[in-house]
């Protein structure tokens, strides 16, 4: 089924993958391909391939620090405010918020390094914080898609992000992973949705509040006499 998906996917998303690169290639100097170091199966470490949304030169220290306070105050996983940060490239959000950027780890599918659906492989420096409860989510094969990103993604904690890949890991089967696949266009439509939701509110809750003009006091030739 990953053999046979991703290469489908490939070719029926071929304008698209093009189309992205073409943009990051236009509004961004350097490369379009970003790779990156992630922790997969069993714990084994291997580069994963994603469109670059960030510019070439930005620093990785924000987001090590974003992860370490999920994981320490077990708030939502909600992303870092990407809708004001410098390091994101035109068009970087939109990318991000429809998923496009993952697109590129269909060539890591097709090379057996991750599956279609899985838990997402985490950076280094996350899975140097796993207990030994935390590194059971290694015993799947991870994936561009998966149980917690069907199940609130953003809304979840970390601790409730490591049971939903824990719970995928030991109930994984076929029919399971094709009810993933199905709902994983609902659940990014929702999102994207959510997103633009809260980016309106956001605009509206920052726009000055309307001023309201008094009316001007008359002088005296204004006014008249009693008798006029």
């Amino acid at each position: 089924m990953d053999i046979v998906g991703s290469l489908v996917a490939c070719v029926c998303l071929s304008p698209v993958l093009l189309l992205v690169a073409f943009v990051i290639k236009v509004v961004s100097p350097g490369p379009v391909l970003l790779r990156q170091k992630r922790v997969g199966h069993h714990g084994k470490t291997f580069t994963i391939w994603k469109f670059r949304t960030m510019k070439a030169d930005a620093d990785s220290a924000v987001h090590q620090n974003h992860v370490r306070s999920l994981m320490t105050t077990n708030q939502p996983m909600t992303k870092l405010d990407l809708s004001r940060d410098p390091r994101i490239i035109p068009f970087g959000n939109f990318i991000r918020r429809c998923c496009l950027d993952e697109l590129p780890q269909l060539i890591n599918v097709l090379r057996g390094e991750m599956s279609l659906v899985g838990p997402r492989p985490c950076v280094p420096y996350e899975a140097e914080q796993y207990g030994p409860w935390e590194r059971k989510r290694f015993d799947a094969v991870p994936g561009m898609t998966g149980l917690w990103q069907v199940s609130g993604k953003n809304k979840t904690t970390f601790n409730e992000m490591i049971r939903l890949d824990i719970a995928y890991a030991r109930r994984r089967s076929f029919w399971l992973d094709i009810k993933i696949l199905l709902w994983t266009m609902p659940a990014i439509y929702a999102e994207i949705a959510e997103s633009l939701s809260q980016r309106r509110k956001h605009k509206t809750q920052q726009a000055p509040a309307p001023v309201q003009t008094l009316p001007q006091p008359l002088d005296a030739g204004q006014l008249g006499t009693q008798h006029d």
